[in-house]
C-alpha cells in the first residue's frame, strides 16, 4: 500500500506509473485535480505513450488507512499540511519518503525555518524518515492530466536519513524500476540532494530572474558561464560539508540536467502566483555555506535577488 501525498505534477507522475504497474496506490490532492482523479483516474502523457491509471483519490489522510510507504511530494514550503494530517497514514512500520527540491527539513536542526515549531519532527520518527530526490520534469496540463517532458530519463533516488539500508527501501526501489522510474541505490542520499541542488541553484535563480527556460539559459553565451559558476559554488558547499557530489547516481541519460525546454518549478510558481520554495532551495544552502565558511560570490548576489522578487509579489516571506 502506497500513498502519494501531494499528487501534483511530480507526485502525479509517480502515482500514475506505480498504479499502472499494478501497485495499490492512493493519492492525497485537492481542488479540480482531485475531482478529476476521482472521476477518471490519472492520465500521463509520456512521449508517444499515454498512461492511464486508477488510484484511490482523497482530500484528506483521514480517508485512508496506514500505509507501507508514503511519498510526500508537496513543495517544501507546504509540508506543514502533511504534519497536521499524516497520523492516519503513518504506522510504526511506515516509511515516509520526503521527495523535494532543496535542503530537506530533517537535514540540519539549525535550519529551523525548514520545520517551524518542529511539527514534522514530532509527526514522524527519525528512523522512518527517508529522503527522495526526483529528476523528472512534469506539468499539469489540465486537471487529472500530467505531461512528462523527459520520457526515458526520469529518476527518483531514495535513501534513509540515517543512511541505513532497509527491506522497504529495497522494495520501493524495485517497484519504481518496474514502473519505468529509475531508482538506483545511493551511498548517502545527501549526495543526490546536493547533486540536484547544484542544478537547482542555477535553474531556480537564472530562470526566475530572466523568465527563460532551462535550455535557453544553457544556449545563451552570457548566461551559460553563470550557470557553471553556480554549480561550482554549490559543489564547494557540499564538499565542505563532507558530501561527495560526484558519487551521486546519474540520470538514465548520463547527464545531470535534463536539458529540457521547460521552465523550472520556481519560475512556474512565480508566474502562477504560488508560494515559492525560496527557503529550502536557496536560503538554506546559503546558510550552510556561511556556517561552513564557503565563499559563494555569485550565489550571494543571485539568491537575494530571487528572494526580493518573490517577496515583492507576496510569494515568500523571510
Amino acid at each position: 500500500k502506497l500513498c502519494i501525498f501531494g499528487a501534483g505534477a511530480v507526485g502525479g507522475h509517480i502515482a500514475a506509473k506505480l498504479a499502472a504497474a499494478g501497485n495499490n496506490v492512493s493519492v492525497v490532492a485537492r481542488g479540480p485535480h482531485l475531482a478529476a482523479m476521482r472521476e477518471r483516474g490519472i492520465k500521463l502523457l509520456h512521449g508517444d505513450r499515454t498512461i492511464e491509471a486508477r488510484v484511490r483519490a482523497a482530500a484528506s489522510a483521514q480517508e485512508l488507512g496506514p500505509q507501507e510507504a508514503v511519498l510526500v511530494t508537496l513543495k517544501a514550503n507546504l509540508l506543514g499540511g502533511f504534519a497536521e494530517q499524516c497520523a492516519p497514514l503513518v504506522a510504526p512500520h511506515t516509511a515516509v519518503v520526503f521527495v523535494q527540491n532543496g535542503i530537506p527539513w530533517w537535514y540540519d536542526e539549525r535550519l529551523e525555518r525548514l520545520d517551524p515549531g518542529a511539527r514534522l519532527a514530532r509527526a514522524v520518527q527519525r528512523e522512518q524518515v527517508m529522503g527522495g530526490v526526483a529528476y523528472s520534469a512534469n506539468e499539469i496540463v489540465e486537471p487529472g492530466v500530467i505531461e512528462n517532458h523527459v520520457p526515458g530519463n526520469n529518476m527518483l533516488v531514495i535513501g534513509g536519513a540515517d543512511r541505513r539500508e532497509t527491506p522497504i527501501l529495497e522494495r520501493l526501489r524495485a517497484g519504481l524500476e518496474v514502473a519505468d522510474i529509475a531508482s538506483p541505490p545511493v551511498e548517502d542520499i545527501r549526495q543526490s540532494i546536493w547533486a540536484k541542488l547544484a542544478q537547482n541553484l542555477w535553474t531556480s535563480t537564472l530562470c526566475t530572474l530572466t523568465g527563460v527556460t532551462v535550455r535557453e539559459v544553457q544556449d545563451r553565451a552570457a548566461l551559460k558561464p553563470l550557470a557553471a559558476q553556480a554549480i561550482e559554488e554549490a559543489t564547494a558547499i557540499a564538499r565542505a560539508l563532507g558530501v561527495a557530489v560526484e558519487r551521486a547516481p546519474r540520470r538514465p541519460s548520463g547527464k545531470s540536467s535534463s536539458g529540457a525546454a521547460h521552465k523550472p518549478s520556481m519560475l512556474q510558481d512565480y508566474e502562477h502566483g504560488r508560494p515559492m520554495e525560496v527557503e529550502a532551495q536557496l536560503m538554506a544552502p546559503l546558510a550552510l555555506a556561511r556556517a561552513a565558511k564557503v565563499h559563494t560570490p555569485l550565489l550571494d548576489v543571485l539568491v537575494p535577488l530571487v528572494a526580493a522578487k518573490a517577496a515583492a509579489r507576496g510569494l515568500y516571506e523571510h
